[in-house]
């Protein structure tokens, strides 16, 4: 299945980068990505569909969003 390729938002001194959420078989080249755009922070604000340890491991940083700001 084809991805929709990341999109860069910038705003006033920040950089958000929106992506797909990945698998575990696509985290390889998700994480290259990341690492090309100089993410040094990701946020998961959808289900988890990956194992985060491997792009922790790359040293990009993994927050994850709690369920409270949903409501």
């Amino acid at each position: 299945m084809n991805r929709p390729a990341p999109v860069e938002i910038t705003y006033e001194c920040m950089r958000f980068l929106i992506t797909h959420n990945p698998t575990n078989s696509q985290l390889a080249k998700f994480t290259e990505e990341l690492k090309a755009f100089g993410v040094q922070t990701l946020v998961r604000v959808c289900e988890a569909t990956y194992d985060k340890a491997p792009v922790e491991k790359e040293g990009i940083e993994v927050l994850v969003r709690s369920a409270e700001f949903t409501r």
